[in-house]
């Protein structure tokens, strides 16, 4: 059994209640991490990033994670491994994923980015499997990586100190397995992001989701892909900023086209 709590890693399985009954804050997250994953789920936080990893579909329910221009880095290998703060049978092998791109066209896909932070000493640890799910190509390679490389230019720039982003997948149509893997997972049918901003004056937040099989020409500033916090609440079954207010959480719906407007997409 891997050793559970060292210095890069404090991993917690959260059993009978479920973590929705618990608050939970981490500097990952702005005013407080998702609450809804199962109570079987194993929260795993890092230095760089906090995830919740569900047993039955091998995959996190979502991710969290702060990047700012000092975690920005040139690129990195990826080498990927499973978990070592997980048990064997709560994660996939990197042998799980032999001929999964071969017959359905599926991607090893970051929930939280290599390239958001290859200046960091931690930067391996997003390739561990927990943080991976079977992603289609076209998607992955299109309007999903789009979408990360205009976050990092808006962290790198100087109209803000960092960006705080949660991440995961959907669940809302049957798919196939992937071929090679001898445990039993779910792949996504689609994917939610939630990118959120505090400065001096306010808050802002935007919401996008993504069907698997998006085109790899799709832009993510498409109104097929831009949605409300309320939406990915519903349609993910978490809740999110229990930190905040009830009075701040609506104002954060009033006003998403400013921070997309900061993400390339005209208002």
């Amino acid at each position: 059994m891997p050793d559970r709590l060292t210095l890069a890693t404090l991993a917690i399985a959260i059993s009978g209640a479920p973590v929705s009954a618990q608050e939970i804050h981490a500097p990952h997250c702005l005013f407080g991490c998702p609450e809804g994953s199962p109570g079987t789920n194993d929260l795993v936080i890092r230095e760089i990033y906090i995830l919740s990893s569900n047993d039955e579909t091998k995959f996190a329910d979502w991710a969290a994670y702060k990047i700012s221009e000092e975690t920005i880095g040139s690129t990195a290998e990826r080498n990927w491994k499973s978990d070592p703060a997980l048990a064997d049978e709560e994660t996939l092998e990197p042998k799980d994923y032999k001929g999964a791109w071969a017959e359905l066209k599926i991607d090893r896909g970051h929930q939280v980015p290599l390239a958001s932070f290859t200046s960091t000493r931690y930067w391996e640890t997003t390739n561990y499997l927990s943080n991976i799910t079977p992603q289609k190509s076209t998607l992955n390679q299109g309007p999903w990586v789009d979408l990360e490389t205009v976050i990092r230019a808006l962290a790198k720039s100087s109209s803000v100190d960092a960006v705080f982003v949660m991440t995961g997948p959907l669940y809302e149509r049957d798919m196939p397995s992937m071929p090679g893997a001898d445990e039993h997972h779910k792949i996504p049918s689609g994917y939610w992001k939630i990118i959120s901003i505090q400065d001096s004056e306010e808050i802002r937040s935007a919401a996008f989701m993504f069907d698997q099989e998006t085109s790899r020409k799709a832009d993510y500033c498409s109104e097929d892909f831009v949605a409300s916090i309320r939406t990915v609440e519903q349609r993910s079954g978490l809740n999110f900023f229990h930190g905040l207010s009830a009075n701040k959480q609506d104002a954060l719906e009033t006003q998403p086209s400013k921070l997309r407007s900061e993400l390339g997409c005209n208002p």
